[in-house]
């Protein structure tokens, strides 16, 4: 690396990105200096240039937002097809929608579990204890490190690439065994129409047919993902609204109120709402893609957040008031039997529809995030250069690949398995990035974040208080066989990198640094705070 801040030729910086160098921070002890070329004469407004490309220099080092885009010196603009159109804020709202919600279909477990009162308290007060505060993290960690990648950049740059690589297996594993669940889920809604679908051979193909037709969607590029997002979203919301309209005149307030404190199944409980309401950091490994995400990443998380309480709480409060509850009965899909109640066959199979098209929004929303993220982890020399390879859509081909055989691989599991089983990887991978966000806030106080949550390093550390101790109760209830095949997955992990580290070193599958990323950690041994703007 060398430093071309005052290089005579009048080229500069851009003479050393044109050269494939990526400059992070000034070093003024090695000038670039051409033999053959006069030096110009210097002056004062030359000082005062080479001051503020100096100054500039430093603040943008690892990784600082400068309004346009992610950049090291020189404004290079992190790898993408330039000619394929950047997600905005709409669809990105129900990127992020699919990724955490989709919909109320698999709430109903929580009034199984709990009854009306605490189901409704649930799904109003653990926004405030969990999604708040992970969307907040995500919009300022995001705008601070818009690349794909997301939250494996965020635990690389505080605790380092070894743990950034624990992150990035437990959360890609964890996405990946979540996806499995939506092509059955799918099949299930769709049994009661095509009996065939509910076994069998039938079953397996349909399967198969199913995930090969969305993984090929995937393929073929984020904004069309982005936009059959919007239209399923719709498509999902609107028999709700219906349903609502209807179920308004027959309200009975008090039903709302039926609570037992002693017959609890709080493992069910405290799952169904961690479940419902977790992954707001999955649009993070996106954030390479997305226009302008200074401004767009933070918008779209709020009301994402909106759309997702509301569209838990509303079909809740009309479900468990407008009918007589019977715990038994509040399973999954029985929203479709509330709407044959409340207003017939025909909105019955609207909402069976709804169910169905739902699930294929979350298997693209959490496919597009698994597979990015590879892409991105591949960027940063994590895993092997062809996952960072795009196919001619701008998408990361071998990420969808492997995310869609994880999903085929791990489709036979049960759907209270799954949960459980993703919930549990997903906590650790949650606690490393509380980490990173708090270390980060300690470390470098002062660095350039784009948005920025109003409270200080104390209010930081308060902030991550609550959900961690959630996630010490999740994990508290899971089950032994849940706990052994999750801590298994947490082994492997942990042995895979320095494997990885070893075929890197023997040169037996190429890896590989992007030019166009800032460096993480080497500025670290260089500079007191590379982060400070």
């Amino acid at each position: 690396m060398h430093a071309a801040v005052g290089a005579p030729d009048g080229r500069g910086v851009a003479a050393d990105q044109e050269a494939g160098d990526s400059i992070l921070v000034a070093d003024p002890q090695t000038p670039s200096q051409s033999s053959n070329t006069k030096p110009a004469a210097h002056t004062c407004e030359d000082d005062e240039k080479l001051r503020n490309t100096a100054n500039r220099q430093a603040s943008i080092a690892m990784g600082e937002y400068d309004g346009d885009g992610y950049v090291s010196v020189g404004e290079v603009p992190l790898p993408r097809a330039d000619n394929l159109k950047r997600v905005s804020v709409l669809p990105l709202v129900f990127l992020i929608f699919y990724e955490v919600s989709g919909g109320p279909f698999g709430v109903e477990d929580a009034v199984g579990a709990a009854g009306p009162l605490l189901a409704l308290v649930g799904f109003l007060v653990f926004p405030f204890i969990w999604s708040v505060p992970e969307a907040l993290i995500t919009a300022e960690m995001g705008t601070m490190f818009p690349e794909n990648g997301g939250y494996v950049v965020w635990v690389s740059a505080a605790l380092g690439p070894y743990w950034g690589f624990q992150q990035g297996w437990m959360k890609w594993l964890s996405g990946v065994i979540d996806n499995a669940l939506y092509p059955v889920l799918f099949l299930d809604y769709l049994k009661s129409a095509i009996p065939a679908l509910g076994g069998g051979l039938p079953r397996v193909l349909a399967v198969l047919a199913l995930t090969v037709v969305l993984t090929y969607m995937n393929y073929r590029g984020l904004a069309i993902v982005g936009w059959l997002a919007v239209i399923l979203g719709v498509f999902s919301i609107l028999p709700f609204v219906v349903m609502g309209l209807v179920g308004i005149p027959k309200l009975k307030p008090s039903r709302w109120l039926e609570v037992n404190l002693h017959d609890v199944d709080w493992n069910l409980y405290l799952n169904t709402l961690f479940w419902n309401l977790n992954y707001w950091d999955s649009i993070s490994t996106l954030a390479g893609e997305v226009d302008n995400p200074k401004r767009t990443l933070p918008k779209a998380l709020l009301y994402a957040l909106i759309l997702v309480v509301l569209g838990y709480f509303f079909p809740l409060l009309i479900g468990t008031g407008a009918i007589p509850v019977n715990r038994e009965l509040w399973t999954d899909g029985y929203f479709s039997d509330i709407a044959k109640i409340l207003g017939g066959v025909w909105l019955r199979w609207w909402i069976q529809g709804a169910a169905a098209m739902s699930n294929m929004g979350m298997f693209v929303a959490e496919m597009s995030s698994d597979s990015f993220q590879l892409l991105g982890m591949a960027e940063r020399g994590m895993l092997p250069e062809f996952f960072g390879k795009r196919s001619r859509y701008g998408t990361p081909l071998i990420g969808i690949l492997f995310s869609a055989s994880g999903v085929l691989l791990l489709s036979w599991m049960s759907f209270q398995e799954i949960v459980a089983a993703e919930n549990f990887l997903y906590c650790f991978g949650m606690i490393l990035e509380f980490m990173a966000f708090v270390w980060l806030r300690i470390k470098h106080p002062a660095a350039s974040r784009p948005y920025r949550i109003p409270v200080g390093t104390v209010g930081a550390i308060l902030m991550c208080i609550p959900p961690t101790i959630l996630i010490g109760a999740v994990l508290a209830l899971s089950t032994l066989k849940v706990f052994i095949v999750s801590m298994a997955a947490v082994v492997i992990g942990l042995v895979m990198q320095p494997c990885l580290k070893h075929v890197e070193k023997k040169r037996w599958i190429k890896f590989s640094i992007s030019s166009d990323l800032p460096d993480l950690h080497g500025n670290i041994r260089n500079s007191n705070d590379p982060l400070i703007n």
